[in-house]
């Protein structure tokens, strides 16, 4: 929760606790996001198999 406070401001400005809620679910959604294009893309190599031997 740290960093999300970090990020995206220390307080909730809005009243609404529905508003605040939805904030807050806006927020993590742009963090995982972040989070998403930081981490390394992998992809799987198959080995050639033999056939006949």
């Amino acid at each position: 929760m740290l960093r999300v406070k970090k990020l995206f401001g220390g307080t909730l400005s809005l009243r609404d606790y529905n508003a605040q809620i939805s904030k807050i679910y806006a927020m993590v959604k742009t963090l995982n996001k972040l989070t998403e294009l930081s981490m390394p893309k992998i992809q799987k190599i198959m080995q050639p198999t033999i056939t006949g031997v």
